[in-house]
């Protein structure tokens, strides 16, 4: 699942942390999600939230990025191999901030990014070319206004006020900002991370720590199945069943038919329900209710 995911043209990643359980103080460790949409949601854990945990999680991948923008990832774009796409509404949530102390200045603001929050609706399913060319002729010219009405505002506000850091967070992140115009494909938001993550952060209000290292990652290699189960609509009980029936035997360079992406495909043929059919464990826990 991950060599597919490296395969795609862009994904989307974002991090949060974990407690992971100590002799004397538990420790704190860090999940991370990639997504590449429509196809796979991946997890992993590191001890550190910082640029080797990133060079780690993204060791081999080229193409787009959609991700916040915190410096753990800025020494990635410098290689170039890697490009920055930022999200916008990481961006809007800033402006929302302002809204009780600077309203006039926020509502222009939140007012540019929700028209081009409401032309990717309209595009939401158009081929990649159309998308490409409705964002130049109608999200670039509002980018261009926005990024202007920037820089006039910037001179004069208070620093460390809530606009303040909104101006400051957009005009730092322009470039990222704008690289949705580049490719129809991206999106303009790292929406999909977050949603994806917060399978941890519930979770973790409920198990509160991992109890090891080892711990973790046995928890990230299963909400990655669970997770992409969840994506492509495949019941997860039944798939973990049938691929812990199917796996020891499965040809390796077909490991790709297991995963949740082809799935659906996978259990529906011939072959598959033969092997199933003769696996005495799945007889037995269908025999069961399992």
């Amino acid at each position: 699942m991950r060599q597919d995911a490296f395969e795609q043209s862009y994904l989307c990643a974002d991090a949060t942390g974990v407690l992971v359980q100590a002799k004397e103080k538990c420790r704190n460790g860090h999940f991370w999600v990639l997504v590449a949409p429509e196809r796979h949601v991946l997890f992993e854990f590191s001890k550190h939230h910082d640029g080797d945990a990133v060079d780690d999680l993204l060791a081999g991948y080229s193409g787009y990025l959609v991700a916040d923008a915190h410096a753990v990832y800025d020494h990635l774009y410098r290689e170039g191999s890697i490009k920055e796409v930022n999200c916008w509404a990481h961006a809007r949530r800033y402006y929302f901030k302002a809204l009780s102390s600077d309203p006039e200045r926020a509502r222009v603001a939140l007012g540019h990014i929700g028209a081009l929050f409401k032309i990717e609706r309209s595009l939401a399913t158009a081929p990649r070319k159309k998308k490409e060319q409705l964002r130049t002729k109608h999200s670039a010219p509002i980018l261009k206004r926005f990024f202007s009405w920037c820089d006039a505002q910037w001179p004069s506000l208070y620093e460390d006020s809530p606009i303040y850091d909104a101006v400051r967070y957009s005009r730092n992140q322009r470039v990222g900002l704008q690289r949705f115009l580049d490719d129809g494909r991206l999106p303009i938001h790292n929406n999909i991370s977050e949603l994806n993550l917060r399978r941890q952060a519930i979770g973790r209000k409920n198990w509160l720590f991992v109890g090891s290292e080892d711990g973790a990652n046995s928890n990230a290699a299963f909400t990655s199945l669970l997770a992409s189960c969840r994506m492509h609509g495949v019941e997860p009980w039944g798939y973990l069943r049938d691929v812990f029936c199917l796996i020891s035997d499965w040809p390796a360079h077909r490991l790709l038919e297991l995963s949740p992406l082809r799935w659906k495909e996978t259990s529906a043929n011939v072959e598959t329900q033969q092997l199933l059919s003769a696996n005495v464990y799945r007889g037995i826990t269908l025999l069961n209710g399992l």
